[in-house]
């Protein structure tokens, strides 16, 4: 990878709370060099993980700041798009071409994630396509700027990113990495499938055997810590996604869910007009939710699968576009 394994050609590699004292390289002062945020948060770093406070002081004293990410995530939020709009920008021939391309050329190891994970080829590769387009978008920030910025100077969620740093830290430790190479996006998501740190930590898997996890670009690894994310969110092999709902009545929309999680019966639905596949339980939980398509109002009842995908992005439209794009992958290469 870009990224110097053992920090051999810039910092001594990561040994824990031994004193580096004339160890580092003498580095030009950051937008960090000197802040008492940093310096408590390395305090923290040293006492609760066993860093050397000189390396990570080091560390930070070559962090930017970057406003272009305070922009970024303070922006108002764009108008929320209808179902019409949104799906027209992940659904495209395009991605779709690119998927049935990408689904091709690592096909052996998709089959062995999913021999592996039970999460289908398909909505392995729509995830990577929706992320990242298979690897042309995964973000130009230095993750550690990225973090450091939202962390230090970014007040209604510095919580979460400084924990989210915490966490980069300890993978760069782990995986023996340079935390001044590695690149993401404005929030600090990373690599084909995006994700944040403490996902990597908790979710990413070495699917190629090779001692290291390289999300970046390695498309084993991202294949199956892609599955490995859903079958710890509880992917359920073998199982269906969404069900399209019919309606008929004044009460149905009483029964869409407020939220994403599954807290609708089936049983409740059909009480309120909703007919869907005869093959679902009166007692299974199910989300609840209508989208306003290109022909009018769709109904949908989004099943375990279905709340899985939300896990990586709290959304339907999210995970319905992971799914139809899934869904076209599969037509678009012939596979039954």
């Amino acid at each position: 990878m870009q990224a110097v394994r053992g920090w051999a050609a810039r910092w001594v590699p990561w040994i824990g709370a031994m004193s580096l004292c004339g160890a580092i390289q003498q580095a030009s002062a950051g937008d960090y060099d000197g802040s008492p945020q940093v310096a408590e948060f390395v305090g923290e770093m040293t006492r609760d993980y066993g860093f050397a406070s000189e390396q990570l002081l080091g560390v930070f004293a070559e962090v930017q700041r970057k406003q272009s990410i305070l922009d970024a995530i303070s922006r108002p939020a764009e108008r929320v798009k209808p179902w019409k709009e949104y799906r027209p920008m992940f659904i495209t021939d395009a991605r779709i071409a690119r998927g049935v391309d990408f689904w091709r050329q690592h096909e052996a190891v998709l089959a062995r994630a999913e021999q592996a994970y039970g999460v289908p080829a398909q909505y392995i590769v729509a995830i990577i396509g929706v992320e990242t387009f298979f690897g042309r978008n995964t973000g130009n920030y230095r993750v550690i700027d990225a973090l450091s910025t939202l962390g230090f100077d970014y007040p209604p969620r510095a919580e979460f990113f400084r924990k989210e740093l915490r966490e980069f830290l300890l993978l760069t430790r782990e995986e023996q990495l340079d935390p001044l190479t590695l690149k993401g996006s404005y929030a600090g998501a990373m690599g084909l499938p995006q994700f944040m740190p403490s996902s990597f930590r908790n979710y990413a898997v070495d699917f190629d055997g090779d001692g290291h996890i390289n999300i970046w670009n390695n498309p084993d690894d991202a294949i199956g810590s892609v599955a490995s994310y859903f079958k710890r969110h509880g992917w359920v092999a073998g199982e269906p996604v969404v069900s399209r709902a019919q309606v008929r009545g004044e009460r149905a929309d009483e029964g869409l869910t407020t939220g994403i999680e599954p807290v609708r019966t089936v049983a409740q639905l059909r009480a309120l007009g909703w007919s869907g596949d005869d093959a679902l339980r009166d007692e299974q939980a199910v989300t609840a939710f209508r989208l306003e398509g290109e022909h009018g109002p769709e109904y949908w009842m989004g099943l375990k699968n279905f709340y899985a995908i939300t896990r990586y992005n709290r959304s339907v439209m999210y995970a319905m576009a992971v799914h139809q794009l899934s869904e076209q992958l599969v037509l678009a290469r012939g596979v039954k």
